[in-house]
């Protein structure tokens, strides 16, 4: 659960820190003081995207940090352990800071995290169900989300929905390839013929380079033997060549070191040159032994050049990329495929809607299991909500067509007393009823929520008297299984709370700032008198602040 909230230069809160209970909890507090501030914090530090509008103003950047209890919960744990994201036991840290710029940075137990990985640590530990759920229940795919969730196939009917793609996939190709069969075909005849041509040559992938370097040797080689005899006449095999000429100055001077040791670096540098002399001597001798004039394998070199350049020219390529060349032909042919391709093609379909199908099927069964009981169980609820006689109901039609959210629409109905007929919610259902009816399904939804902390902005909207003394008692109830938050207008809610939070406002001559403050019996008295009697605040009102505390 939600052990606390520390917030710094958010928004309008200068600094915050709150520390949560079990139980019900509620957060009360006039119009605009900054209610929403809570959900707008948790919502970032679970993976919201941010903006700079988030830190307070004239302030660098916005922190805010809260720590969870979380028990043993080894689906968590694994995932934390996969993203090396680790921290002490049972306790979970989250943290963002998001600065003036809007630059946002994330962390988990103290370890940079992603947004994707704070969102997918928050479906283990909040659900948030927000003010406008009551609108979104239009929809169906809400609806068919509400369900979904209600029978824990949330994962199945992603599966599902990825099996879809894949099977549409499968089909856009069938249907490409079978357009195009012709050019295809012809693509593939000329793709093997051009791989034949150039397969024929049995060219290696240096041999380019080495049969250009051979080239330039062989038809220089006269230069090149003539060149390499007098480089050794001069060097070591003339009448005056350098070798003796060193020989005779390295002698003279080893002569003039013994008068002057001054010389003897002199006479070590020459010896090293005559080293390096001796070696270059031999090197160049056994060059000229490899060199020799070879008219015949000149000819064989220029003709596989000759070879090698005409298909260069015809494919329109430099000789050195005709490899690279051969195999981007082979991997488009491998796209191609065989003349086969279409019938592979055809059975990829088959296949494709056979994965579909072993996906949706148990989707539908588990669908159609617990639907009857949900509806069954808003039903119940929604009688103790000044409803009574209405019945709830989830519809589900067949498709005509198989789609990505399964094999049936599914449609939220209800019928306003006994033997009416049950028509779709939208059509039936007032804008107070469909308050009421989007509270019954939080409500019983939440009971097999498996998040630890269950977050309600102010989803009493639109309902008041009796049914909000109901709908309190609901959410205490709910406080026995989960952790409950409850933003809320109604003293009537905020009495049934186990703690009392109060959302206040203060201005400064240069600033707003938003406190929040836990209460105490006497505060809640007065603030539920607040909530009760507006402005002026009596006695009595008090004294019925506190009878309904005492009630609750």
């Amino acid at each position: 659960m939600l052990l606390s909230l520390r917030l710094r230069d958010f928004v309008i809160v200068d600094e915050l820190e709150l520390s949560f209970g079990s139980g019900f909890t509620v957060l009360t507090g006039e119009t605009g003081a900054g209610k929403s501030i809570l959900i707008d914090a948790l919502s970032l530090l679970l993976g919201a995207r941010s903006d700079a509008g988030v830190v307070r103003h004239g302030r660098e950047r916005a922190e805010l940090a809260a720590e969870f209890q979380t028990g043993a919960r080894p689906e968590l744990a694994a995932l934390l352990a996969e993203y090396a994201l680790e921290g002490d036991e049972g306790v979970l840290l989250l943290r963002r800071s998001i600065d003036a710029s809007g630059r946002s940075r994330a962390f988990i137990n103290g370890q940079p995290a992603t947004l994707a990985q704070l969102k997918e640590v928050g479906e283990f530990l909040i659900d948030i169900h927000g003010q406008h759920a009551h609108q979104s229940l239009m929809r169906s795919e809400a609806q068919r989300e509400l369900l979904d969730a209600y029978a824990g196939q949330l994962e199945q009917a992603r599966a599902t929905r990825h099996a879809y793609q894949h099977w549409k996939e499968a089909e856009q190709r069938l249907a490409r390839a079978s357009q195009h069969a012709g050019e295809f075909a012809a693509e593939r005849e000329r793709l093997q013929w051009q791989i034949d041509e150039l397969d024929a040559l049995k060219l290696n992938d240096d041999e380019w380079t080495s049969l250009q370097q051979e080239h330039s040797r062989l038809s220089h080689a006269a230069s090149l033997i003539e060149g390499g005899q007098q480089a050794l006449d001069g060097l070591a095999d003339g009448e005056v060549n350098v070798r003796s000429l060193l020989a005779s100055i390295q002698g003279r001077l080893a002569d003039l070191a013994a008068l002057d040791p001054a010389l003897s670096e002199t006479v070590d540098l020459l010896a090293a040159a005559e080293a390096n002399l001796t070696e270059s001597i031999h090197a160049l001798r056994h060059y000229a032994e490899r060199v020799e004039l070879d008219p015949a394998r000149l000819a064989e070199v220029e003709r596989r050049m000759d070879d090698i350049y005409r298909l260069a020219r015809k494919y329109r390529i430099e000789p050195e990329q005709m490899a690279e060349r051969l195999i981007a032909w082979r991997s488009r042919l491998a796209e191609l495929g065989g003349d086969d391709s279409v019938e592979a093609l055809q059975a990829a379909v088959v296949d494709a809607e056979r994965a579909y199908r072993q996906q949706a099927e148990p989707l539908s069964r588990a669908r159609a299991k617990v639907a009857g009981r949900l509806g069954k169980a808003v039903s119940e609820q929604m009688q103790t909500m000044a409803m009574a006689g209405s019945r709830f109901e989830i519809a589900l039609s067949v498709l005509d067509a198989p789609a990505a959210f399964g094999l049936e629409q599914i449609e939220f109905m209800v019928a306003p007393h006994a033997k009416a007929p049950a028509r779709p919610l939208a059509k039936v259902a007032s804008g107070g009823e469909l308050s009421r009816i989007s509270l019954a399904l939080q409500v019983v939804t939440s009971q097999v929520a498996a998040v630890p902390t269950l977050i309600f902005d102010e989803v009493d909207v639109g309902i008041g008297g009796r049914v909000a003394e109901i709908v309190g008692k609901l959410l205490k109830k709910l406080g026995e299984q989960h952790q409950v938050l409850c933003i809320t207008h109604l003293p009537q809610v905020a009495a049934s709370g186990d703690q009392q939070l109060q959302v206040s406002k203060t201005q400064s001559k240069d600033s707003v700032s938003s406190r929040i403050s836990q209460l105490d019996r006497a505060g809640r008295i007065e603030e539920i008198a607040r909530m009760l009697g507006g402005l002026d605040i009596t006695d009595t009102t008090r004294q019925h602040a506190a009878e309904m505390l005492g009630y609750a």
